[in-house]
């Protein structure tokens, strides 16, 4: 709460007409927010006009019977196309498949991305060279590195991986067909591990050093430091990094549309409303999947907000 109690005389102000001063709780003086909410309210009105909108003519389009392919055949159904979405299993294998995608390969970037993260926190020749190096597959984008791996390295007539198995004596694998799940989860791995390699390696260059050196001079192990010491530390940004991971990941739909296609499991949300929209041409089902998707998300979103918060806030209050 600010608190309008406290007044200072302004600079070349009447002594009648002091100005006042906002305070905060602990009464250190604060900038008025007028001027900076004004500021904010034209781009406020830009994103409601460019969102809101359309999210208004979705609601709107999910409670009509219409199929691209009979454009004649149109009404209003009300919630018939919100029963089709929760009945017809759909939704829920969608949920299940974005849900398994996104949590393993957010799991995976983190463990990854984490030892990366430690070898280039140290002192060895060649550090910026192998740290540019490491960040490009986060560079690169995610269609033409679906592309790459799909053909180039995990087709079974001519890839690497076809090679490499060979020479090894294993089975020769088509990891498209065979292991789709494990084919989108290793793409979306590789791709996002430098994001979290960032995020951990800014957090482990943050760290005193001389606390660190005060330990092994007390007899602290390497392993003890880093479980008890460094990990802590890392705390508040490995839950950064996974927050904003799962918001990235929740989106992908390049790498599963090249790689996959959707099937054997691998039918996220993106992709589940692709197909109703352009393929099977059911606006209205389409309009209503829309809706449900946008109201998970929301809640979704919430979750990580007010964690994202609660990390700041604790982090302010330290």
């Amino acid at each position: 709460m600010t608190q309008l109690d406290n007044r200072i005389e302004a600079p070349g102000a009447s002594k009648k007409n002091p100005k006042p001063v906002v305070t905060d709780r602990h009464g250190r003086r604060v900038l008025s927010l007028a001027v900076p909410r004004a500021l904010i309210w034209p781009a406020l009105v830009v994103a409601i006009i460019l969102t809101q909108i359309p999210f208004l003519a979705t609601v709107y389009f999910s409670t009509q019977r219409w199929n691209l392919l009979r454009p004649l055949d149109r009404g209003f159904v009300g919630f018939d196309n919100y029963i089709t979405v929760f009945t017809s299993g759909e939704l829920a294998s969608a949920l299940r498949a974005t849900a398994t995608i996104t949590g393993t390969s957010v799991f995976l970037s983190l463990v990854f991305g984490l030892g990366l993260a430690l070898l280039l926190n140290r002192q060895f020749f060649g550090r910026s060279i192998a740290r540019t190096l490491l960040i490009t597959p986060f560079l690169v984008m995610p269609a033409a590195a679906a592309l790459a791996w799909k053909w180039n390295l995990l087709d079974a007539n001519f890839g690497l991986f076809k090679w490499l198995s060979q020479e090894l004596g294993l089975p020769v694998i088509q990891w498209n067909t065979d292991s789709p799940i494990v084919t989108v989860i290793m793409v979306l791995t590789w791709q996002f591990m430098p994001f979290m390699m960032l995020i951990l390696l800014a957090g482990l260059q943050s760290q005193d050093k001389e606390v660190l050196e005060a330990a092994q001079m007390d007899g602290a192990g390497a392993l003890r430091i880093f479980t008890q010491m460094t990990l802590p530390h890392l705390r508040q940004y490995i839950e950064i990094g996974v927050l904003l991971g799962a918001i990235l990941l929740l989106a992908t739909f390049d790498p599963i549309a090249i790689l996959t296609g959707g099937s054997g499991g691998t039918k996220t949300l993106p992709l589940l409303l692709y197909e109703k929209a352009f393929i099977a041409l059911e606006v209205g089902q389409a309009a209503a999947f829309g809706v449900v998707t946008v109201a998970i998300t929301i809640i979704f979103a919430a979750f990580l907000l007010r964690t994202v918060f609660r990390i700041f806030s604790e982090q302010g209050v330290r």
